[in-house]
């Protein structure tokens, strides 16, 4: 359904909770999907390649919190090969990153952002939205600091939509979408917070 000239944050919201999410087309024209299967990250099933755990124990990269998320949304959006975040979903999402609900995690390298994802939080669910790197594996331990914080935070629920070889790496699974409709039902009852700055990822 097109719903770009009467989308707003609080839509958004609603959508998420539903089990639906918005992505401009080529055209700037914004539709909600639903996928089926569903994609998802079990929170305690994360598998982290041992070169990158040898990366996470260099600490090659700082992470952060909330600190650049224009800039993260941003660096997602400019890809060459086009991108669903049009001017409207970036403007959107800011404004759901300023009432709270959207948040980055940032990999940081000698006071550079070098890569990093965002999402949105409601309750116990996290709906990741798109990940960059300027650096080879900043994104990567920033999916991990992601994880490790989630789950400190009492989090349940971690969807990232579609498949992608890369989320399969990290161990990603697909689910019905009446099994991903119970689950979230389930996450959005839990009150977690997110704010809370994260610890650096650990390697396990």
């Amino acid at each position: 359904m097109h719903m770009s000239e009467h989308i707003t944050p609080q839509l958004i919201l609603q959508g998420y909770c539903i089990g639906i999410f918005p992505m401009a087309d080529e055209d700037g024209c914004i539709y909600w999907y639903s996928p089926d299967p569903r994609c998802i990250l079990e929170l305690d099933r994360l598998r982290v390649p041992r070169s990158l755990r040898q990366t996470i124990r260099r600490a090659t990269f700082e992470i952060r919190l909330d600190t650049a998320f224009d800039e993260v949304i941003a660096a997602c959006a400019d890809r060459p090969e086009g991108t669903w975040i049009s001017p409207q979903i970036m403007s959107l999402y800011r404004e759901l990153h300023r009432r709270g609900f959207a948040h980055s995690v940032e990999a940081w390298q000698q006071g550079k952002l070098a890569g990093g994802l965002y999402g949105v939080a409601i309750g116990g669910a996290f709906f990741g939205e798109s990940m960059f790197h300027h650096v080879p594996n900043a994104s990567k331990v920033a999916l991990v600091a992601l994880m490790d914080h989630l789950q400190r935070q009492g989090f349940v629920l971690v969807d990232t939509q579609w498949s992608t070889p890369h989320l399969l790496r990290f161990g990603a699974v697909e689910i019905p979408r009446e099994q991903y409709l119970e689950r979230l039902s389930q996450a959005l009852q839990l009150a977690c917070t997110f704010s809370e700055a994260p610890a650096p990822p650990t390697d396990a």
